[in-house]
């Protein structure tokens, strides 16, 4: 693990992933939009289905770019007494002993990760890389992410259970 701050914080925050895929989708949808527009001016009849194409680019732009802006704002940090997760959307301070449950599933790109406590939750993701023939193209989660994850065990003290599917869970006995 880093070595502490004085005051016994340690920060991390995940890899950020390339906007490229933001700028595409906004500038199909707009290149879409545009036609519609441009059909629509011209008095020529447009097909429903460039009217849901549009629609569906510009929403797929506004989900890109909010997973961005969020990325972008997460932190999470690790305290003598407890975690503080902040990700521009959901803030969420838990001391350990307010933890129940810690639930690891296996995934293409890093373990998704979801600590819980009584009545608020955080998700985040161990370190995953994305690789397109045999390169890596991006990297996505928590570069220390299983150290974290290693360190919200054994301050918590949780003890693995058996659950459904292919993941595993820690929980108070």
């Amino acid at each position: 693990m880093e070595p502490l701050a004085a005051d016994g914080r340690v920060e991390y925050r995940p890899e950020l992933l390339s906007r490229r895929g933001e700028y595409i989708a906004w500038g199909t949808a707009l290149a879409v939009i545009v036609a519609w527009v441009i059909l629509y001016l011209t008095r020529t009849p447009v097909f429903s289905g460039l009217r849901f194409l549009a629609i569906l680019l510009a929403l797929s732009g506004v989900a890109i770019s909010l997973g961005n802006w969020m990325d972008r704002r997460t932190v999470l940090r690790l305290e003598p007494d407890g975690v503080w997760f902040d990700n521009g959307l959901r803030q969420v301070s838990l001391h350990w002993s307010e933890i129940r449950q810690v639930q690891v599933y296996p995934s293409a790109w890093g373990k998704k990760v979801r600590v819980t406590g009584e009545k608020t939750h955080f998700d985040f993701r161990t370190l995953g890389e994305v690789i397109l023939k045999g390169e890596v193209k991006g990297r996505m989660g928590f570069e220390k992410g299983e150290e974290i994850l290693r360190h919200i065990l054994e301050n918590t003290r949780l003890k693995q259970v058996p659950g459904p599917d292919n993941g595993s869970y820690y929980a108070r006995e």
